[in-house]
């Protein structure tokens, strides 16, 4: 069991991935220090940084981190009332073991074929429409980026637990979106135009997300070059 921690959190590392997770964590706390009115939104920013950093070096422990993300994600999105998001981090909090079976299952990163991808990004924009409609019914904040975290974030979610590379692809779109959703709400908190939500908890996501898109940004390199690791193996493209 012991070896087992050691692989999964510190073997094959390289020096870059060293040096841009310790700028993403200090981010986070930076945040925190900056707006201390919410460790719950620092504790989601640190946890929600690790589980993507391992889940992009394709570790298991990356679920461990995520359960714990989703649940401090759970109630900061409830307190801003990002309906969007609290139903999303529901799943994310049911995936998380499922997740973990699933990669128990497979060490491979798989990839679709060229015109399924076209059809998967062709549902995920019909899907944005529809859950746009749903939210603003609902009067939740932002719904037209709401809706992104709502149903894209659902697709990505359930790509990433198959191991298939495309959900990079959309994570980049769903934290592209929610750096502007929170910088929004974060903005609107500090001016006074809403007191729904704190300022430190909207800010301390925005941190997060970009945090995410970059680890994303990255880990599309990562996943598409079979260079994802497993159990402190190596994972190559089927």
């Amino acid at each position: 069991m012991i070896s087992w921690w050691h692989d999964q959190l510190f073997s094959n590392w390289k020096k870059f991935e060293i040096g841009y997770i310790s700028l993403l964590l200090a981010l986070q706390v930076g945040v925190y220090l900056l707006a201390p009115d919410s460790w719950i939104g620092m504790f989601s920013g640190i946890f929600g940084t690790l589980c993507l950093i391992y889940g992009m070096k394709g570790r298991k422990v990356s679920f461990i981190f995520g359960f714990f993300q989703c649940l401090a994600m759970t109630y900061v999105a409830w307190i801003s009332h990002a309906y969007g998001s609290f139903a999303m981090d529901i799943f994310y909090v049911i995936s998380q073991p499922i997740g973990w079976f699933l990669w128990e299952k497979s060490s491979l990163t798989k990839s679709l074929p060229k015109k399924q991808r076209q059809l998967l990004f062709g549902f995920a924009l019909l899907a944005w429409g529809i859950g746009w409609w749903l939210l603003s019914l609902l009067h939740g904040q932002l719904p037209y980026f709401d809706s992104i975290n709502f149903v894209v974030s659902f697709i990505a979610q359930i790509l990433y637990i198959c191991k298939f590379q495309e959900n990079w692809s959309l994570w980049i779109i769903v934290n592209l979106a929610n750096i502007i959703y929170w910088g929004i709400l974060a903005y609107q908190l500090l001016v006074g135009a809403t007191n729904i939500g704190t300022f430190g908890a909207a800010l301390s996501q925005v941190a997060l997300q970009a945090a995410l898109l970059f680890n994303s940004l990255y880990a599309t390199k990562v996943w598409a070059s079979g260079e994802a690791d497993y159990e402190g193996g190596t994972s190559k493209q089927n």
